[in-house]
This record gives structure tokens, sequence and C-alpha cells, in this order.
């Protein structure tokens, strides 16, 4: 059992690293190469952000919130891309739906209205930010990845990118490993039934599930929908705030934790909020 532990952590975590390094690479070189009007000229197109986000992350692949995650730590992304991101992945729900025999039109039809979410999410979530709640989007600060770090980046950019990669991913690892334990002592569905004796919607259990940073919380939210066992609103909010590891290394990296806690329950809200929506639609998959 142990040795299965360990083999899936280690698979979930490398699918990470080309992510996790090209992100820090990238970071590198605008730290380094680039100048504050070309800085200045990125965040300023950012408000465009979450399209580019929502699509993007309906890719079957959790590095895309990861990626974000540090992206936004640096203040390379606005909140809204943040919030596209996270809303569009879904760790492994696509590869569950090709493996059930699922329609070709049912899953085209999940992942673009998982898209539409994400994107108009994401677009309200910037202008409620900077124009409702009036807070302003922080400068770019590329080296506060550096120095939450504690490490020293003056060995050159790629040295510097392996660096960053291969602490991330450390701490990746053990989260899984932790998360991969308790899945196997326990199961997911044991998990699962800890939010069943809740009196709150079928939308709200799921997405607290959903908020659980492993891959297994993906798979079981699909498997009860394709079984019948929830509705696809409460498939939907489960799969919306499934973002990961990305809230992991949110929290890693941005040093604000009123911050993060806000754009985690955003992340919920906004979950519960389209699930319920899909429910009352009647719309099904």
């Amino acid at each position: 059992m142990i040795m299965d532990i360990l083999s899936d952590t280690a698979a979930d975590s490398f699918r990470l690293l080309p992510f996790l390094f090209f992100t820090y690479l990238l970071m590198e070189l605008l730290e380094h190469r680039t100048g504050e009007k070309v800085l200045s000229r990125i965040r300023a197109s950012g408000k465009f952000g979450p399209v580019l986000g929502g699509m993007l992350g309906i890719v079957p692949q959790c590095g895309f919130s990861a990626a974000a995650s540090s992206l936004y730590a640096g203040r390379v992304i606005t909140v809204g891309t943040l919030l596209a991101v996270y809303l569009s992945t879904s760790d492994e729900m696509l590869p569950v739906l090709i493996s059930r025999a699922v329609p070709l039109r049912s899953i085209v039809y999940i992942l673009v209205i998982k898209a539409l979410i994400a994107v108009i999410s994401g677009l309200l979530a910037g202008a409620v930010y900077t124009g409702v709640l009036k807070r302003k989007e922080k400068e770019i600060n590329i080296h506060v990845v550096c120095e939450e770090e504690q490490c020293h980046c003056e060995d050159g950019i790629l040295v510097s990118a392996i660096k960053h990669t291969l602490r991330i991913f450390a701490y990746i690892f053990l989260l899984s490993l932790a998360m991969n334990v308790a899945v196997e002592v326990f199961g997911m569905e044991t998990i699962a039934g800890l939010f069943s004796g809740v009196p709150v919607p079928g939308e709200m259990i799921a997405a607290l599930i959903g908020l659980i940073p492993n891959c297994a919380s993906s798979v079981i939210i699909t498997e009860l929908y394709l079984g019948g066992a929830i509705s696809a609103g409460a498939m939907i909010s489960g799969l919306l705030v499934n973002a990961g590891v990305g809230i992991p290394v949110l929290f890693r990296l941005n040093r604000d934790l009123k911050q993060n806690m806000g754009i985690v329950a955003a992340l919920y809200g906004i979950g519960v909020f389209w699930g319920v929506i899909l429910e009352l639609s009647g719309i099904t998959f």
C-alpha cells in the first residue's frame, strides 16, 4: 500500500514539473530582462486575462492552477485571471468522462459551460474587486517569490528557476502524499460523507468536497454524477471550485492571508451560485 501511495503521489507531482519550471523561468525572465515600462503594459492588458485563463484552464492539467497561483503571487496576473483559471480547471474530470464513454457532445457541453462560467466570473470578479470594493491591484513584484522562499537569486535565470521549481515541487509532493494517505486509509467516500450530514443543498456539499486539493475529489464528484448520486448542478459546483494544488500554492507564496481567504471564499461562492443556477434551469449533460 505504501509503495502504491508513493507511486501515485510521484505520478501526480511529476506531472506538474514542466508547468512549474516554465512558470518560474518566465518570472525570472520578466524580473531580469524586462523593463518597468513593459511590465506596466503587461499588467494593463491583464484586465482581459480572465478570457485567456478561462480558456486555458479547461485543459486537463492541474499544473495551470499552480502556475497561476505563482504568477498571482508575483502580481503578474490579476485576481480575476486567477479565479478564471481556478474555475475552469478540474483535474481528472475529463479523463474520467472519456474513460466512462460519455458522449462527446456531453463532454464538450460541460467544458464549454465551465469555460464560459470561468470567463464571465473572472471578468466580473475583477470588476467588483477594483470597481465596487475599490481595491487596487498591487504592482508587479516578481521577486516576492524569492523573498518568500528565502533563497538567493543571484545564480542566473536558469538556476534560480530550477531552485524555485524544486522548492514548490517538494511542498506539493508532501501535501499530495498526506492527502493520498488520508484517501487510502479512510476512502474518499468516507471523507465526502463527513459533509453529507450538513443540512445544506447538494451544491454546497459538492463544493466543499471540490475544495479538497487532491485529484481524487474531482474523480469522486464526476463518478457520483455519472452514477446518478448527485445532480448536474452539484457536479458543476464541485468541479468549478476544484482548483487542485493551486490553492495550497497560493497560501504558500502569497503573503496576504486575508486576501487568500477572500479568494477561496469567492471561489466557493461562485461555484455554489452557478451550480444552483444550472440546477434551477434544469440543465443536464
